[in-house]
């Protein structure tokens, strides 16, 4: 067979060229797309996890939370309400957190956590909350803090469903809240197993 001419592999090239351009620009839209998402949600659930927070500081119940409002919020010294910094990328942000500084029934570590994570080229937002289970010693290393995970809610990012979060975030947050009015961890830990599926369990 005789070789293409200069012609051919000019056609063919213009081709490709063509095919990859499309295939940039649609990869790019995608791109933009979840981008946005992620950025409107997350500007959701920081506004949701600092009023929860400033709820349980009424209660002196102290959390710590994830990206701390520094990076976030500008405030009017004169005033309690907040906004967004005009220079803040919510896209950027991967994880979102409220951690349980309390001491007292191995409340130490308690936390609500929110991230997102890729699953065969689908990014997925998961929430789950975390508590410390007691400790375990291991021959080797000592004594190590166990952790379990409950999870809270889990879906593709494009199927996140806000009101179903808020719902299920309600669930918890309350009998976290109540746990703490009453100083029973107890009341907490049900309400996580009755209402959601057992996570992951590990040591540190």
């Amino acid at each position: 067979m005789a070789p293409k001419t200069s012609g051919e592999k000019d056609d063919w090239m213009k081709q490709l060229d063509a095919e990859l351009e499309k295939q940039t620009q649609e990869i790019m839209k995608d791109a933009a797309e979840l981008q946005t998402q992620m950025g409107a949600l997350n500007k959701t659930l920081i506004s949701d996890f600092d009023r929860i927070k400033e709820r349980f500081d009424k209660q002196r119940v102290f959390l710590t939370m994830e990206p701390q409002r520094s990076v976030y919020a500008q405030q009017d010294d004169t005033q309690e309400k907040w906004d967004f910094k005009n220079d803040f990328r919510p896209e950027e942000i991967r994880n979102i957190q409220l951690i349980d500084r309390t001491q007292e029934q191995g409340r130490m570590g308690d936390s609500l956590k929110v991230w997102y994570y890729n699953d065969n080229g689908v990014v997925r937002m998961r929430m789950i909350f975390e508590y410390c289970e007691g400790e375990h010693y291991y021959k080797y290393a000592g004594w190590k803090r166990v952790f379990g995970q409950f999870v809270v809610y889990d879906a593709a990012l494009s199927d996140v469903e806000i009101d179903e979060v808020h719902d299920k975030m309600a669930v918890v947050v309350k009998a976290w809240y109540e746990s703490h009015l009453r100083h029973n961890r107890e009341v907490l830990i049900n309400a996580l197993k009755e209402n959601f599926e057992k996570g992951e369990t590990f040591t540190e």
